[in-house]
């Protein structure tokens, strides 16, 4: 059976390596079940190589300066990093450390805490309207008033968050429906909690007819008339992304995008998204696209509407002075080695502003946690997403999208709340255009708010060695540095270095070893007299006993089957053992040429 298995991921991966682009394909073995046959297998386009815990840094180092070209299978005798299941879709769990933190603070303004022992109540979708109404938050349930974990069925929390997500998008519950998928956290070993962010909305809603308000860290019902008139009044005065714009028709809109905006939003949510069932105007209504002006009785498409799917001559006819300005400037630093001036839809513009990016930045090979993930992508999804969702439309400002020598930026009009620089720190998301910012999750074109910060600050150290900037003002900058020599894993000479952390430390401390994962020299000296031991006791077994089987390895060294199979291959790779037999019966025994 298993030699038929590895027959039919054998004919896979010649499939995969059959074409003249160069792919890089990596194994995850949990058991270590072909550990024994995987050099014997016959690919016909690419080679071998073994991935263990202790040669991560080399394995990067050869496919990006030893060996660029060779396709390879990389196997790795473990399991894949681990990935929980949320809602049809893989995501990673959220950090820990972070979690631990919100949940010391307490309950705020824009934090709820939900018991939910029996399901998900009532109360958590009022938190959820209150926050929608205001500046949007952080529900997690789970967790009591204190902060204290207690958990919610780790076999129920899949079914909960599939009805969390029936009811948010049922016109009969909530009104406007909006669209949330919330992440299932394994705590620790015998609590699981489920989380879900709330971005804040440009729409007034309501639960089950009730209008809800976050006051500090409570949930308060608004039914005074004139209470609600100044919510729809606060909304519209600060969104200007909600003007309405009577006269304008479903014709008026690029209506041949929305098949390829369903799929993308369906893709997105692991295969199910409620505009994949939906006609034109209920995805449009549903998107808060179509609305009504409380104040001026108005109704039809907003400004949003426009902007995200408008033909080229409406959105010119609504906001004549918008465009996006894309520019090199690496060789004539007087005018542009390259320039695309856009003035299309904003889902149109993220591709070509993606695409021009693309061209003119290096991709760097980049592993994380033995995922192999382009830098470059990740840097330039959250400053296109940037400068198409948090602009101010309405302003003559040209925005920029400009790749220099030393420094890419993006700047464009913004509704400023502050002034200054924007850390980790400080962060304080505010969304400028909340309904744009939801069509663009839905669409997996951004992630929740604060989250694009976040990895900017992260992955631009990784590809550049220096930190990015974020400047508030009235024109909103993000400034990544450029270094085309640097690599994470490698100074600038490509010599490799052993500071896998060199990007948050100086340049003084470039040779002190800050990846934890990779040992010190000492500890290094450690392991090669232990792994000596290690075959000391081997050879002394077998020239007793004449063979010895990974089990009885196993045994003798005390170790897990995984490592003793690693210890008896390095023994036949340095020639001291031969290996005969294959899978269950595999045997080793002394290697009579050579001895010792």
């Amino acid at each position: 059976m298993a030699e038929l298995n590895l027959k039919q991921i054998t004919d896979k991966l010649n499939s995969e390596f059959a074409s003249d682009v160069r792919k890089l394909v990596f194994w995850y073995d949990a058991n270590a079940e072909f550990q024994e046959d995987i050099d014997n297998i016959e690919l016909e386009n690419a080679k071998v190589l073994h991935l263990e815990p202790d040669n991560q840094f080399y394995i990067k180092y050869f496919l990006e300066r030893e060996d660029t070209t060779t396709n390879y299978l990389v196997y790795a005798p473990f399991a894949k990093p681990s990935m929980l299941f949320i809602v049809g879709r893989w995501r990673m769990q959220m950090d820990l450390n972070i979690l631990q933190t919100v949940l010391n603070i307490g309950e705020t303004i824009g934090v709820e805490f939900k018991r939910c022992g029996n399901g998900i109540e009532s109360d958590v979708y009022e938190s959820v309207c209150s926050f929608l109404n205001r500046f949007g938050g952080d529900i997690y349930m789970g967790v009591l008033d204190d902060g204290t974990v207690i958990g919610v069925s780790e076999k129920a929390a899949p079914d909960m968050v599939k009805n969390f997500i029936k009811v948010v998008s049922n016109p009969m519950q909530f009104s406007p429906t909006v669209y949330l998928v919330p992440e299932i956290i394994k705590y620790d070993d015998t609590h699981t909690i489920i989380h879900v962010h709330v971005p804040p909305s440009a729409e007034v809603h309501s639960f089950k007819k009730i209008i809800y308000d976050r006051v500090d860290d409570a949930d308060v019902k608004v039914t005074a008339t004139g209470a609600i008139a100044q919510m729809y009044i606060r909304k519209q005065g600060i969104f200007t992304e909600k003007k309405i714009f009577p006269y304008a028709k479903l014709e008026d809109l690029r209506q041949d995008l929305l098949p390829k905006v369903r799929l993308m939003a369906q893709n997105h949510a692991g295969g199910n998204h409620p505009w994949a069932t939906m006609d034109d105007m209920d995805l449009l209504k549903s998107a808060g696209l179509y609305g009504r002006d409380i104040v001026t009785g108005d109704e039809g498409f907003n400004l949003a509407a426009i902007m995200l799917l408008g033909k080229d001559d409406v959105i010119l006819n609504v906001a004549p002075a918008y465009v996006t300005d894309a520019l090199v400037r690496k060789v004539n630093i007087d005018r542009y080695d390259d320039r695309e001036v856009i003035k299309t839809n904003l889902v149109d513009s993220y591709d070509r502003l993606l695409d021009f990016g693309k061209k003119h930045l290096p991709d760097k090979f980049f592993l994380e946690d033995t995922v192999n993930k382009s830098l470059r992508n990740i840097i330039l999804r959250e400053m296109v997403s940037n400068i198409l969702m948090h602009r101010e439309f309405s302003s003559s400002y040209t925005a920029k999208f400009v790749i220099e020598k030393e420094r890419m930026y993006v700047e464009n009009a913004s509704r400023a709340t502050g002034e200054g620089s924007i850390t980790v720190n400080n962060l304080e998301p505010n969304p400028k255009n909340p309904i744009i910012a939801s069509f663009f999750r839905n669409i997996g074109y951004a992630d929740q708010l604060g989250s694009g910060v976040r990895n900017l600050f992260k992955y631009s150290r990784y590809y550049s060695g220096q930190e990015p900037e974020f400047v508030e003002g009235d024109i909103f900058k993000i400034i990544v540095p450029l270094n085309d020599d640097y690599s994470y894993d490698f100074d600038t000479n490509g010599i490799v270095t052993d500071n896998a952390d060199k990007v948050q430390k100086s340049a003084d401390k470039i040779r002190e070893s800050a990846d934890k994962v990779q040992e010190s020299a000492d500890k290094k000296q450690e392991s090669a007299d232990k792994l000596w031991a290690q075959y000391k006791l081997i050879l002394d077994y077998t020239e007793k006993n004449g063979k010895i089987t990974s089990r009885q390895a196993e045994e003798l060294l005390n170790v897990k089957q995984r490592r003793a199979r690693e210890v008896l291959s390095k023994m036949v790779d340095k020639g001291t053992l031969v290996k005969q037999g294959a899978y269950k019966s595999t045997v080793y025994m002394i290697n009579k040429e050579r001895g010792k």
